[in-house]
């Protein structure tokens, strides 16, 4: 649209104003020219019931969105090129209904990361449900470059969106009930020395089929004193070989973590210590003699926790795997050279992990005559499709989508950090270290920022949850909560999707009242 007059104006049989696009075969009107209103509440009212976000491509009239806005609780945002026409609408039409709404936000020319941005900050699952595009044909033929790209951009964030969401909806109570029971207790025991200390050189202990080979050359590390970050499932490996490791991470919040702990034969407070995100099973606090170290993998309320009570060590879980939160630990402690073992990030024959882990015991228990050993390796082991290879080269090794994600997300890390990393050689997919433009990593500030017990803490935050208005529908919750009130409520989000999940059903006024119910609950027994 290069014209300096994009639309000229005409009325419908029902007396509005409908903008019609200048096209060189003539004019174009962009809505019903009988009743655009009734047009707009038809299409709206063919949405699902679940449909709380809605993005139109093209303001046009803003007959679409307002009758978005009036029939439904949803969040609108309407996406739009070229300022000029966009101007040229707002002389010549009143759109007043929609810029006066909270629950409206237009995107002017937006680049591809203001939309993404835009959705990433206003699009809330679990309140939301459902997210909805709808084109207004005829603008979008005009500038179509222009909306695939906007298209794309969605389609990208809310991947993103969703592979987050579908994590919280699993895992949301489970967080929100392990965390504030690690807070009531995270004032007791000795804080161990060791963890933070300076270390030129570390070895990162993974799990994988391979470590059954490396063993003798990790043992050979410890020997000359070299610092030993076990992650959790490769703890009972190590200590089954006499390796005793001089720390070890765990980030799983089920209760599987257990086992990795019980296999090792360590003592009840032991002389390990554990990196622990505070999302963690409390139990596992008790395997070592030392105050564990709590860190921060990225839930709201931890971050909530570090704004407002006490602040934590902040450790990437992005790689959503434990051996790359342990190569975040070591970045974090300013380690110069580190050498991984048994990052095998695939299926070695038919092993799934080293032996000593604790899939043989647990397996090796619930083993009988209709469900034999082997039968449960192989059920392990088939769980996901293995990828294919395009190359139909000859291996030993077989991949799934999640192995080799997790692979890719170590080796991005790796690259850019300024340690040396080795990957001690192994049978599995090769791990590939490209060094690029390394960043510096900067320690968070662990200063208490508010003086009071965990469990002083806790009355506060229950009160806070109670506190929080009531959802009374056609608004912008977000919008009626003060600053205070926004970060509570964000802190009960993962929970919220849990419980949507259970509990599809449920409406947005409900959910809020549900989560709230539940969390002062389970915060209520954490206290007696």
């Amino acid at each position: 649209m290069d014209n300096s007059k994009f639309y000229v104006f005409q009325k419908s049989r029902s007396g509005e104003t409908v903008p019609a696009l200048c096209l060189p075969q003539g004019t174009q009107p962009l809505h019903s020219m009988v009743d655009p209103k009734r047009e707009a509440h038809r299409l709206v009212s063919a949405l699902g019931p679940d449909t709380g976000f809605i993005i139109f491509f093209g303001l046009g009239g803003g007959f679409l969105p307002e009758a978005a806005l009036k029939l439904t609780d949803a969040f609108v945002i309407v996406i739009d090129f070229n300022k000029d026409a966009i101007a040229q609408l707002t002389a010549n039409k009143d759109y007043s209904k929609l810029f006066k709404n909270n629950r409206f936000i237009l995107l002017t020319d937006p680049s591809s990361y203001e939309i993404k941005s835009c959705i990433l900050e206003h699009y809330k699952p679990a309140l939301h449900g459902g997210i909805k595009t709808i084109p207004l044909r005829q603008r979008i033929e005009i500038d179509k470059p222009l909306f695939d790209c906007a298209a794309a951009a969605i389609h990208e964030v809310i991947e993103i969106i969703t592979s987050d969401y579908s994590v919280q909806a699993h895992f949301g109570i489970r967080w929100f009930s392990n965390i504030i029971r690690n807070i009531k207790t995270i004032d007791t025991g000795e804080q161990p020395n060791s963890v933070f200390a300076e270390h030129n050189e570390a070895a990162i202990v993974a799990a994988g089929p391979s470590l059954d080979t490396q063993i003798q050359s990790l043992a050979e590390l410890k020997k000359r004193g070299v610092f030993i970050i076990s992650s959790d499932t490769a703890l009972p490996v190590l200590t089954h070989n006499g390796i005793q490791p001089d720390v070890v991470v765990s980030i799983d919040c089920q209760h599987i973590s257990y086992y990795h702990f019980l296999n090792a034969g360590i003592n009840i407070n032991s002389n390990i210590p554990l990196v622990l995100d505070i999302a963690s099973p409390p139990l596992l606090s008790g395997f070592t003699g030392f105050k564990p170290v709590f860190f921060s993998g990225g839930h709201p309320l931890v971050r909530y926790l570090s704004n407002t009570w006490r602040s934590f060590p902040v450790l990437d879980t992005s790689g959503a795997n434990v051996t790359y939160t342990c190569l975040s630990l070591a970045e974090y402690c300013g380690i110069k050279r580190i050498t991984i073992f048994g990052a095998d990030f695939s299926y070695v024959g038919s092993q799934t992990y080293a032996r000593g882990t604790y899939v043989y015991p647990y397996f090796h228990k619930r083993q009988n005559r209709l469900s034999p050993l082997e039968a449960q390796f192989s059920k392990l082991l088939y769980r996901s499709p293995f990828l294919t290879d395009s190359q139909n080269t000859t291996k030993n090794y077989y991949e799934t989508s999640s192995l080799r994600f997790y692979r890719k997300k170590l080796e991005e890390k790796a690259a850019g950090m300024h340690a040396e990393i080795i990957i001690e050689k192994g049978f599995g997919a090769p791990v590939s270290i490209n060094k690029g433009q390394s960043t510096e990593h900067k320690k968070e500030n662990k200063e208490q920022k508010n003086n009071i017990t965990g469990i002083e803490f806790l009355k506060q935050y229950r009160n806070d949850i109670a506190a929080l208005p009531q959802f009374t529908g056609k608004e912008n919750y977000l919008k009626k909560l003060n600053e205070k009130q926004t970060q509570v409520f964000i802190t009960l989000l993962p929970y919220a999707a849990a419980i949507k999940k259970r509990k599809p059903e449920l409406g947005c006024k409900e959910l809020i009242k549900e989560v709230k119910c539940c969390c002062i609950a389970d915060i209520e027994r954490v206290l007696e």
